[in-house]
């Protein structure tokens, strides 16, 4: 494709972002739900993984009181270090760094891994975490995060830690009955943090839901993908559909939810705190969400799917990080950052994503049937595993060439 037909959105944005605030950081997009803003009536936590360990791995941790389903690091697969997960209890934890909490210099930082293991392993309730900080606060508890917390009773908070204090929101007490969080907190020093744009086009999102109606397929299949900018009003998925496939369309992504640096999506769906038989699933998309299929696991399956955690790189992310460099496929400096959106989806149907969301659609469809009724721990695992199976058939069948 010659430069001249290349057509490159979102230039301005070369102005917009320092060299230094384009390092990769743990830069998250969340978002809290309370069972009065739910569709269905229960609590839900999302997370955008932003991260520089793109490799990831869901693990399954058998121990007391709690056993746990952890997003985890690939060279870090014990389950100690967790950055979303789910526990048997109903207990569901997620974070995102908040850069403009308090902190001092020479107190131990960057161990949010550590505490959600440590909440998953031991906490039943919302209650529970609360009083797990408060034994824990001090220089050693390396905490400088927003924390969303949900639990079986139907509770949905945010906790914005820092070593020496925290804040506690309940979700429900908001105007709209959830929180959207990025990279900063309500608590902390006013107009400093990071991730404002994306926290503002994250909230016009959320503002498409009418009262209560907010519902986990439009969080898993449409937010965790956005490629919206708040300010350059640039191409999105949609726009991809009528691109003439000879017509090379490159956004700028830096500062979009979908970005270079997504590990991972996970969307945590609660218990029905008015039925004490539901479950909670975690939905996790394996890889930047553009080039992975969601999954459905459960804690009562006792196990996570070997394509999720085998071997030194989990075969699914491995296939997810693949079809990154299809759309991705420049890697000198910040080059990273522009995403090609014809190798996406475009007019005569030669993208990939299309194959992506049709296998998508067909799983959560399928979930949902499945979970209409009660399940045996083995019916649980079993199912996760085909759903799994399925998702990566489909991403192997892509080729590295649309």
């Amino acid at each position: 494709m010659k430069p001249k037909d290349a057509l490159i959105v979102g230039l301005l944005a070369l102005g917009l972002a320092s060299p230094a605030l384009a390092q990769t950081r743990e830069e998250c997009t969340t978002a809290i739900i309370s069972p009065a803003a739910s569709a269905d009536r229960v609590p839900m936590l999302w997370k955008n993984r932003d991260t520089g360990t793109l490799s990831n791995k869901v693990v399954f941790v058998e121990d007391t009181p709690y056993s746990y389903l952890g997003l985890v690091d690939a060279d870090a697969p014990g389950g100690r270090h967790v950055f979303a997960g789910l526990n048997s209890a109903g207990f569901g934890i997620m974070n995102s760094v908040a850069y403009n909490l308090p902190r001092k210099s020479g107190e131990m930082e960057d161990l949010e891994g550590i505490i959600m293991a440590d909440a998953l392993r031991t906490c039943r309730s919302v209650d529970d975490f609360e009083r797990y900080l408060q034994a824990n606060l001090g220089p050693n508890l390396g905490s400088w995060a927003n924390f969303g917390v949900i639990d079986a009773d139907g509770k949905a908070y945010v906790f914005e830690v820092h070593n020496h204090g925290y804040e506690k929101l309940d979700a429900a007490d908001a105007e709209a009955r959830y929180l959207v969080n990025t990279n900063f907190s309500r608590s902390g020093a006013e107009g400093e943090g990071a991730g404002y744009l994306r926290f503002e086009r994250a909230s016009r999102l959320f503002e498409g839901f009418s009262p209560g109606q907010v519902d986990f397929r439009t969080i898993l299949t449409q937010f965790t993908r956005d490629l919206g900018h708040v300010l350059l009003g640039q191409s999105s998925l949609e726009d991809a559909r009528r691109t003439p496939s000879d017509q090379d369309v490159w956004l700028f992504t830096r500062d979009c939810i979908n970005r270079p640096s997504t590990s991972a999506a996970v969307v945590i769906v609660g218990r029905d705190p008015a039925d004490p038989n539901s479950v909670a699933t975690m939905w996790v998309i394996p890889g930047e969400p553009v080039t992975a299929i969601a999954i459905p696991l459960w804690v009562e399956a006792g196990s996570s799917p070997a394509p999720l955690w085998d071997g030194e790189q989990a075969p699914i992310w491995r296939e997810s990080l693949r079809i990154k460099d299809i759309v991705r496929p420049m890697s000198e400096g910040y080059k990273r950052d522009y995403l090609n959106l014809t190798r996406l989806d475009n007019a005569d149907g030669t993208g990939f994503l299309p194959q992506i969301l049709e296998t998508e659609a067909e799983i959560i469809t399928e979930t949902v049937e499945f979970l209409g009724a009660h399940h045996s721990p083995e019916e649980f695992a079993a199912f996760q595993n085909r759903m799994t199976e399925r998702a990566l058939v489909t991403l192997r069948a892509i080729a590295s060439i649309p």
